[in-house]
């Protein structure tokens, strides 16, 4: 059965980004008589706000879509992703980080668009578990992850269109572009957006992962993790970007196209369909 997911945070209101990727997948998950979940990504406790998830529930319900079972959140699972990362630690795949905390907090969150990953210079990859302190952040050991899955198949199939193929995990490029990734930050409880995201997709049986295009570089670190854990590789789809006049990739804090101020001014569902470029069902 084909099985995807919306997965916003709840830090800000929808936008007509959101709308775009929720109406595609929404819609792709009916066409194919399947199932359409909703999850929040609600792990940084800090920015994620009751009300904004109340907002996305109902922007959602206003433009029509429906999600199968309950909401999966993801503050409510963190014991779950924490008893994992003990069996990477196990591996000797972790070390501790106690590295700029500004650094380390923008790492664990979602890419922006143009934003390569910060490759880290592994200034802590000598230290063992055992020297970790309260408030030191995991990293994975890239280089000895890859060690590990040397004889893989580090493949996945993608289906949006400027990616559609079969593509592999390029280990040399993945060590020079991507390096040694945060995993989480304790005392903090934060985990980062393609772990938890990875675990969740496995979890909940997603056959298809539907997102925008910049998160499409993200997809090498969850095919490894994957494959770390033994985790199925689902299908993924990235697709393109809803941008403003200049260009540029809308944002939360553009509130100026937030469907809330839509819904104020008397838009209808049918015309934010028209807006971003998808046919009315």
């Amino acid at each position: 059965m084909f099985v995807t997911r919306f997965a916003p945070s709840p830090t800000g209101p929808l936008h007509l980004g959101h709308a775009y990727s929720a109406i595609l997948a929404h819609d792709m998950a009916r066409a194919a008589g399947g199932r359409f979940l909703l999850r929040m990504e609600d792990t940084d406790l800090e920015r994620c706000r009751a009300d904004h998830d109340a907002q996305i529930q109902d922007d959602l319900a206003w433009l029509g879509l429906t999600w199968d079972g309950p909401i999966h959140r993801q503050s409510e699972h963190i014991d779950s992703y924490n008893a994992r990362l003990e069996a990477l630690d196990g591996k000797g795949l972790l070390y501790p980080c106690s590295c700029s905390r500004s650094d380390i907090r923008a790492a664990l969150a979602a890419p922006q668009e143009g934003v390569a990953f910060n490759l880290y210079p592994g200034t802590c990859r000598h230290r063992s578990m055992a020297s970790r302190q309260p408030g030191d952040a995991l990293r994975l050991n890239l280089a000895a992850a890859l060690d590990r899955l040397a004889t893989a198949d580090l493949g996945f199939t993608e289906t949006g269109p400027a990616h559609a193929g079969h593509h592999r995990v390029d280990q040399p490029r993945a060590l020079d572009q991507i390096g040694d990734v945060v995993l989480c930050r304790k005392g903090e409880e934060i985990v980062a957006y393609f772990l938890a995201s990875t675990f969740d997709d496995a979890d909940q049986g997603i056959t298809h992962v539907i997102r925008g295009e910049d998160l499409h570089d993200f997809t090498s670190v969850q095919v490894i993790l994957q494959h770390l854990f033994g985790l199925p590789t689902p299908i993924y789809h990235h697709h393109r970007l809803i941008r403003d006049e200049l260009g540029k990739r809308l944002a939360k804090r553009d509130d100026a196209r937030a469907l809330a101020k839509y819904r104020a001014e008397g838009a209808t569902p049918a015309e934010v369909r028209r807006m971003v470029g998808l046919p009315n069902p």
